[in-house]
C-alpha cells in the first residue's frame, strides 16, 4: 500500500492530463447514444455508484448502453440525425467532435470512436476528489461480450502512448492488471508552470468483462479493487445521492434505459478550479467561493434520470436539487438557509399558467413563484461580497433615494413592497432573422399598480437615455439606442466579470457604481422598453415585442388556449401533480430557430441575444469588443423547414420538497399545426 499512498499524494500537472468534465460528459453521452452493437447490461460488476468512492464529485452513467442507444435512435431526435438532409452536417460535426475530443481523450490514449464497439453493459464516468483537493477522472466500461474489442483497444492505447514518448512505469504496490504510463509535459503546462512542471499519468486496467481508464493510478487501482463487490463508503452511500435516487427513481424504471447523473456542485467546482487553473490569472471575484460564503453551499447535490422514447414522450427527465434546511430550521421556511441563499425561496402555488395576455404563437413561456421582497432583503451581502466592499449595496440604494442628480426613489418602499410573487418571461423572435431578432418580455406581478407606475415614471423621467412613448393610452419608456455613437474608452475585467472594489479608483462613489450597473444592463438589453400594464411591471428587450404583448391584452389569442400548450400541460399534470413553484412551455422549433439560423450563417458569435452574449462570455477571450470564433461549422445545415417537423413541444415544472426541489420535464412530438397568427417583421431600429 506504500505505493498507493505515494501515488495519491504525488504532485500532479495542473490539468492532470484529464478530460475536462463538461466536454467528457458531452462526448460520453454522444457515444452512449450511438452504441447499437452492445448487449443489455448483465451486471458483470455492481452498479458503478457502489464502486466509485464517496469522494466522487460528479458522475454520469448509462446502465444499459444498447437500450439507451436504441431508444435515442427511435426518438424524433435520433431520426432527425439520420435524416439525409442532416447527413453533411452530422458527418462534419462528428469529425469536428472527434478531432476536438481526441485532443483531450488522447491524454488517456483514447479516441471517441474507440468506445463504439467496447461497451456490453454499463458505461460510467466519474470525477473523483483527491486528498490534495484535485480531481481524478475515471471511465468504467462493462465489456461483456466484447472482450476481444476491449483487449484490442488496450493494445491500441499502449501503441499511442508509446508514440507520444510516454514511459511505462513500475509503481510499487499496484496490482499487475494495472498499467501506468508517464506522459511528457505538454507545451501548455510548461508555459503556465515553468518552475513546477508536474508529472502527468495515464492508468488503465482490464478485469473480467470490465475496462477501467483514468488519469490517476491509485484511483484506478482503488476502483479495480472494489469492482467485484463494491464498497461501503461509495457514492451510493451519500445522503445527497440517496435522496436524489429515491426522488427520481420512483418515476423511471430500468426498462426505460435511462441516463443517470449526479453532481456535488460546489465540491466539483472547487476541485475543478484547483485542477484546471486558468492560463492567465483573471481579475475579479471568485464566484464559487462567494456563493459558498453566502450560504449557497446548502445545495449539497443534484442529479436525475433522462430517457428517450419513453411512452408518449420523445424525451423525459426527472431531477432533484438536494438542499436540506440548516439544522434546526423548518422545511419551506424563508430562513431555512443562511445568508444570501435565503433568496432561494420559491413558494408553491395552486396554479401556474400563462397570463391571458401572453400571445398564442410565442416560442416559449416560463413563470416562477419568487418571494421578491425576501430576495431584496437577502441579496445585500451577496452584492457586497461580489464587489468586495461591505456597504456597497446600501450605498447604491441610498444614492437612488438621496442623490439630487438621481431619481430620488425609495426602492424598497416605492417599488419592491409593491410587487407580488410571480415572475413571467415570454420569448419569441422577429423576422427576418438576424443578430437582433430574439425578443423577450419579463413580467413582474404588481400589487399596487399606481405606485409602481409613479416610481417608474419618476425614475425614467430623470434619465436622459430614456424616451417617453404613448401607445394606446399607455406610457412606454424606451431606452435610446446609442450603440452607433462614438464609443467611450472602457477597461473591462476579462470575461466580463463585475469589477471588484480592488480595481476601483474610487470605491465609495455610489453614483459611479450605479452608472456601471446601468451600462451592463444596456449591454444585455440595448433596446429595452418598460411599462405598467395588465397587473404587471413589464420589461421588454424591444418595444415592438412589448407592443405586440399589449395588443393582446384582451386574451383572445392567448397561449393558454393553444392546443399544443393544453396537451403539454395535461401531460405535465400527470407527471408532477399538485402545486408547483414554476412551470414552462416551449415550442422547440420556434425556440431554437434563431440560434439555428445564426449557426447556419456563421453569425452566432455576433448574436445580441442573451444566449449569444452568454456564449461570448463563456467561450470568448474576455476582450472588450472582440468577437469570438464560432466553434461549430453550421454552413452545411439544411434549410430549417426541412427539419422543423422533428421538433415538438416541451414542458417543465419545479416543485418544492422538504429537502430541496423536484424538477420534471419532457418533450412531445409535434401535433397538428396550431392556427395562430404569425409574428410580424421587425421594424427597422426596433
Amino acid at each position: 500500500m506504500h505505493g498507493l499512498t505515494k501515488e495519491r499524494s504525488a504532485p500532479r500537472c495542473p490539468r492532470l492530463g484529464s478530460l475536462r468534465w463538461s466536454r467528457m460528459v458531452a462526448a460520453y453521452c454522444g457515444v452512449a447514444a450511438m452504441v447499437v452493437s452492445a448487449s443489455a447490461h448483465g451486471g458483470s460488476f455492481p452498479p458503478s455508484e457502489t464502486i466509485f468512492p464517496s469522494t466522487t464529485k460528479a458522475w454520469v452513467s448509462v446502465p444499459d448502453s444498447r437500450g439507451f442507444g436504441d431508444a435515442f435512435n427511435r426518438s424524433t431526435y435520433g431520426r432527425l440525425l439520420k435524416d439525409p438532409n442532416m447527413k453533411p452536417f452530422v458527418e462534419g460535426f462528428r469529425k469536428q467532435l472527434s478531432e476536438s475530443g481526441s485532443k483531450r481523450l488522447a491524454k488517456l490514449g483514447l479516441k471517441i470512436e474507440d468506445l463504439d464497439a467496447v461497451p456490453g453493459g454499463e458505461i460510467a464516468a466519474a470525477a473523483i476528489g483527491l486528498e490534495d483537493g484535485l480531481l481524478a477522472t475515471v471511465l468504467l466500461v462493462d465489456t461483456t461480450g466484447h472482450d476481444a474489442e476491449a483487449d484490442a483497444l488496450l493494445k491500441k492505447i499502449e501503441e499511442r502512448l508509446t508514440e507520444r514518448q510516454a514511459k511505462k512505469l513500475a509503481v510499487e504496490g499496484l496490482p499487475e492488471a494495472l498499467r501506468v504510463y508517464s506522459l511528457p509535459p505538454d507545451a501548455d503546462a510548461a508555459r503556465r508552470d515553468e518552475k513546477n512542471i508536474r508529472e502527468r499519468r495515464v492508468a488503465f486496467a482490464r478485469a473480467p468483462a470490465a475496462l477501467i481508464v483514468g488519469d490517476h493510478a491509485a484511483t484506478v487501482a482503488d476502483v479495480l479493487a472494489t469492482l467485484s463487490k463494491g464498497r461501503a463508503d461509495s457514492l451510493a452511500s451519500l445522503p445527497s445521492f440517496t435522496a436524489v435516487r429515491k426522488q427520481c427513481g420512483q418515476h423511471v424504471t430500468a426498462s426505460a434505459a435511462p441516463l443517470r447523473w449526479y453532481i456535488d456542485p460546489f465540491g466539483f467546482a472547487t476541485a475543478y478550479q484547483a485542477t484546471n487553473p486558468p492560463r492567465e490569472k483573471k481579475k475579479g471575484p471568485d464566484y464559487v467561493a462567494i456563493l459558498n460564503r453566502q450560504g449557497f453551499g446548502a445545495v449539497k447535490g443534484a442529479g436525475g434520470f433522462l430517457a428517450f422514447d419513453d411512452g408518449v414522450y420523445e424525451m423525459r427527465h426527472h431531477a432533484m436539487i438536494f438542499a436540506p434546511p440548516v439544522e434546526g430550521r423548518q422545511p419551506f421556511a424563508i430562513d431555512r438557509f443562511d445568508g444570501a441563499a435565503r433568496l432561494l425561496h420559491f413558494p408553491d402555488a395552486e396554479t401556474v399558467a400563462p397570463p391571458a395576455w401572453a400571445p398564442r404563437d410565442v416560442s416559449s413561456w416560463i413563470s416562477l413563484q419568487w418571494d421578491l421582497q425576501n430576495a431584496f432583503n437577502s441579496i445585500e451581502p451577496l452584492v457586497d461580497d461580489i464587489v468586495g466592499e461591505e456597504g456597497v449595496f446600501d450605498d447604491v440604494i441610498a444614492s437612488l433615494k438621496e442623490d439630487p442628480d438621481g431619481p430620488q426613489i425609495d426602492v424598497e418602499k416605492d417599488l419592491v413592497s409593491c410587487l407580488g410573487k410571480r415572475v413571467t418571461v415570454i420569448s419569441d423572435y422577429a423576422e427576418p432573422i438576424g443578430v437582433e431578432s430574439e425578443r423577450l418580455v419579463i413580467a413582474i406581478e404588481a400589487t399596487d399598480l399606481e405606485r409602481v407606475a409613479q416610481t417608474v415614471a419618476k425614475s425614467m423621467s430623470t434619465d436622459p437615455d430614456m424616451q417617453k412613448v404613448d401607445f394606446n393610452g399607455l406610457v412606454i419608456w424606451e431606452l435610446v439606442d446609442r450603440t452607433m455613437e462614438i464609443p467611450k474608452l472602457e477597461i473591462e475585467t476579462p470575461g466580463g466579470a463585475i469589477a471588484h472594489a480592488d480595481n476601483d479608483d474610487d470605491p465609495r462613489d455610489a453614483r459611479r457604481r450605479r452608472q456601471r450597473l446601468r451600462e451592463r444592463e444596456e449591454k444585455l438589453l440595448p433596446h429595452s422598453a418598460v411599462t405598467i400594464a395588465n397587473g404587471h411591471l413589464l420589461i421588454a428587450s424591444h418595444r415592438d415585442f412589448l407592443e405586440r404583448v399589449l395588443t393582446n391584452s384582451s386574451g383572445t389569442e392567448s397561449l393558454a388556449s393553444s392546443p399544443d400548450y393544453v396537451a403539454s400541460v395535461t401531460e405535465l399534470g400527470k407527471l408532477l401533480p399538485g402545486k408547483s413553484a414554476a412551470r414552462s412551455f416551449n415550442r422547440e422549433d420556434e425556440a431554437i430557430r434563431p440560434a439555428y439560423e445564426m449557426l447556419r450563417q456563421g453569425m452566432m458569435p455576433k448574436s445580441k441575444s442573451m444566449l449569444g452574449q452568454l456564449l461570448n462570455g463563456v467561450f470568448g477571450d474576455g476582450k472588450e469588443g472582440h468577437v469570438r470564433e464560432q466553434k461549430i461549422d453550421g454552413s452545411t445545415l439544411p434549410e430549417f423547414d426541412l427539419i422543423r417537423g422533428y421538433l415538438g413541444t416541451g414542458a417543465t415544472a419545479l416543485q418544492n420538497l422538504p429537502d430541496g426541489w423536484s424538477i420534471t420535464g419532457f418533450s412531445l412530438a409535434k401535433g397538428p399545426e396550431p392556427e395562430v397568427a404569425r409574428r410580424p417583421v421587425a421594424p427597422v431600429g426596433r
